[in-house]
């Protein structure tokens, strides 16, 4: 995806934590370990237990941060910085959101490498990328993206990166109408883990059909909703299990299939309407 040169770049919106050294700190109360794995849970399907090890009960202290600014500052950087354009379509995607969500509330980004303390306890780069509800942010190794190509086969591009931001911010939303706290925790096809997460995907496409207008981007082109699309399928459950156990479960689900994720971002890109991601109650 090309960014319009002239665009202004907030970054803000990132904190740079990369090659930096994790802090903690005792926290009032505790409790972070109980965040409900579901809601926080893994992008590309990995262990629960390693996005909640390490903490027992304590939570993150102040963390210093790279400064982004002085490198990421217009379109035409996004178009030359990996990290720069990461930090372009969080601009893209709030300033979108923002518009739509009465109240939005701005969540960052932010990038890490190896590990992170984070309001939902310890993460590594295992993980993949994910949205932690308690402190209202989204985390990822920029490495993902490689993984994604290299271990799921993915063929990558521009704009599966927006689609994995996209979809994380789209559990950002649903975090902020109150569709996490309600949602269920049931694995399996038909199950409120993989409806939650399909209707993260069907945002992601809402953003994608407006992302022209937030004024961050040039048009977008079949070619990169292809790659949005080839990215979905790539982190689809049945994918990822036959890829890692040689066999599917869907009993086990927890994001839906190749499938379902492809078709709930067409609904979203095809539509443009926040209201057609109602997968709690759509035959999926």
């Amino acid at each position: 995806m090309t960014f319009r040169r002239d665009a202004r770049l907030d970054t803000s919106q990132v904190h740079d934590r990369r090659g930096m050294s994790t802090r903690t700190g005792v926290a009032a109360g505790g409790g972070l370990l109980a965040v409900i794995a579901v809601l926080v849970t893994l992008f590309m399907g990995g262990d629960p237990s390693q996005l909640m090890a390490g903490l027992n009960g304590e939570t993150v202290g102040e963390q210093a941060t790279n400064d982004l600014s002085e490198e990421c500052r217009t379109g035409a950087d996004a178009n030359a910085r990996d990290d720069c354009r990461i930090v372009g379509y969080v601009n893209s995607v709030q300033a979108y959101w923002g518009g739509v969500v009465q109240g939005y509330r701005m969540a960052p980004t932010t990038f890490y490498t190896e590990g992170v303390s984070t309001g939902c306890g310890y993460a590594t780069s295992a993980v993949g990328p994910f949205y932690c509800p308690n402190d209202q942010s989204i985390y990822i190794d920029l490495g993902f993206f490689d993984e994604l190509q290299n271990r799921f086969g993915a063929q990558g591009g521009p704009f599966a990166e927006a689609y994995v931001i996209a979809h994380e911010y789209g559990h950002h939303v649903q975090n902020l109408v109150g569709i996490l706290q309600s949602a269920g925790q049931g694995a399996g096809a038909e199950g409120e883990a993989v409806r939650t997460e399909l209707q993260a995907d069907c945002f992601a496409g809402v953003w994608a059909y407006h992302a022209v207008a937030t004024g961050y981007l040039e048009p977008i082109t079949q070619e990169q909703v292809n790659q949005a699309l080839d990215a979905a399928a790539a982190v689809g459950d049945d994918r990822i299990q036959e890829h890692l156990q040689g066999r599917v479960t869907p009993e086990n689900w927890t994001h839906g299939s190749s499938v379902q994720r492809q078709t709930w971002f067409r609904v979203g890109y095809d539509t443009g309407d926040p209201n057609a991601c109602d997968t709690f109650d759509a035959d999926i």
